[in-house]
């Protein structure tokens, strides 16, 4: 067999299909975001980021910054191994106490990433749990669909949101068995938001576990940014809160929090963990500080729902397909693939906006779209060139205008 040739081809059909891949080559500039420099053809130039899940600006933070350098400074760029091994440093320990305090839990356990976070507790304590069975809701993310396949649990798929699918799956299912219902509260690539209290309420009639994914919504929803559960009033019936530290965070890594025995059980167990190097200490500390920060104003979420409901409202007004979000995510749809790439590039191009295209698999076929992320920092002259720009693009492609 010519492996490469095989390895070239499958690349070949991505790029066939318009799904290929490409990724941007951009510098960001601390201070001056959403502005950023991008590197297009061997030139260098000043381009406005749309797309960000950085979703408040904070790996701009001043604060951050600072707790990044000063900790590298004093403990060195590395954790030293696995957290068993050498991996724990003090920073580690404080990062875990204030996820903790955030969600109102007697423990959290941090991972490198929200994905690892996501895959080894969805599969640590579905394959560990005698005879449990998983019910998933349908668009769940792609590691919360991993660490349920990894765990050969029984599973179940609910249709999304519906929670009279779930009840009917839940009936079926012996009331004494164990069973975990797997959801998130913020789906990023549509922006709707779970019926929470509903299924909350099924999982005690059923006895079931909950298992809530908030990495789209840490930081942006709550009074203290604890997410949708906290908004809601909810986070005391969640038996596991999962969250990043990537995305209203502004840096990196993923944590778990709930009960201590929780938490030790897949610190103890979960080989995802057990065998993964440790985030750098300099970057626990970052992870604090930006959190420490949200947790304190308040009024940064207020600004950041403002707006992506003006940024809705210009998209509706131009008459552009801005999809139905409930939520700080901005779709607009386009339902092709290739002209899906063909208006991220003309954007970048000719205007200077940086949006990336979502193709299928990340969205079902024929829902390809453009996902805007607006922050605080983007303002109405941003939002109105952005518009202009649309237009132009949708103009010269002859896309299909709002319905």
């Amino acid at each position: 067999m010519d492996y490469n040739k095989f390895f070239a081809d499958k690349v070949g059909e991505l790029k066939s299909e318009g799904r290929y891949r490409v990724f941007a080559d951009l510098e960001r500039q601390a201070g001056k975001f959403p502005r950023a420099k991008a590197h297009i053809n061997g030139d260098l130039r000043d381009i406005t980021v749309w797309c960000s899940n950085d979703y408040m600006g904070m790996g701009q933070n001043p604060d951050a910054i600072k707790a990044m350098v000063d900790t590298a400074t004093n403990y060195g760029v590395g954790a030293g191994g696995t957290r068993n091994i050498s991996g724990t440093t003090h920073q580690h320990v404080l990062l875990e106490k204030e996820i903790a305090e955030l969600h109102q839990t007697e423990a959290s356990l941090a991972f490198g990433s929200g994905w690892i976070a996501n895959l080894t507790t969805l599969s640590t304590i579905c394959s560990l749990i005698p005879n449990c069975v998983v019910i998933s809701d349908s668009k769940n993310h792609n590691s919360m669909i991993e660490g349920i396949r990894h765990s050969r649990a029984e599973k179940h798929i609910f249709r999304h949101n519906d929670v009279e699918d779930l009840e009917r799956i839940l009936k079926s299912i012996d009331i004494d068995r164990p069973k975990l219902i797997a959801f998130e509260s913020v789906y990023s690539m549509d922006g709707d938001i779970s019926p929470m209290k509903e299924i909350c309420d099924l999982a005690d009639k059923y006895k079931a576990m909950t298992f809530l994914d908030e990495v789209h919504a840490v930081g942006l929803y709550g009074e203290h940014g604890a997410g949708v559960a906290e908004r809601d009033g909810l986070m005391d019936r969640i038996t596991i809160i999962q969250g990043t530290m990537a995305k209203a965070f502004g840096v990196v890594g993923g944590y778990i929090a709930g009960t201590s025995d929780m938490c030790d059980f897949v610190r103890s167990y979960g080989t995802g963990f057990i065998f993964s190097t440790s985030t750098p200490p300099a970057v626990a500390a970052a992870c604090r500080a930006n959190i420490k920060y949200l947790k304190e104003h308040n009024e940064l979420r207020i600004k950041h729902q403002e707006r992506a409901a003006t940024l809705k409202k210009k998209f509706s007004d131009a008459g552009l397909p801005v999809m139905d979000s409930e939520s700080h995510i901005v779709p607009i749809l386009v339902g092709d693939p290739v002209l899906c790439k063909q208006a991220s590039d003309e954007l970048m191009n000719v205007h200077n906006i940086y949006v990336q295209p979502i193709n299928y698999p990340t969205v079902e076929r024929g829902t390809e779209r453009l996902r805007f992320t607006p922050t605080p920092l983007h303002d109405d002259d941003l939002m109105d060139t952005l518009v202009a720009a649309l237009k132009d693009v949708w103009g010269k492609l002859g896309l299909k205008a709002a319905a």
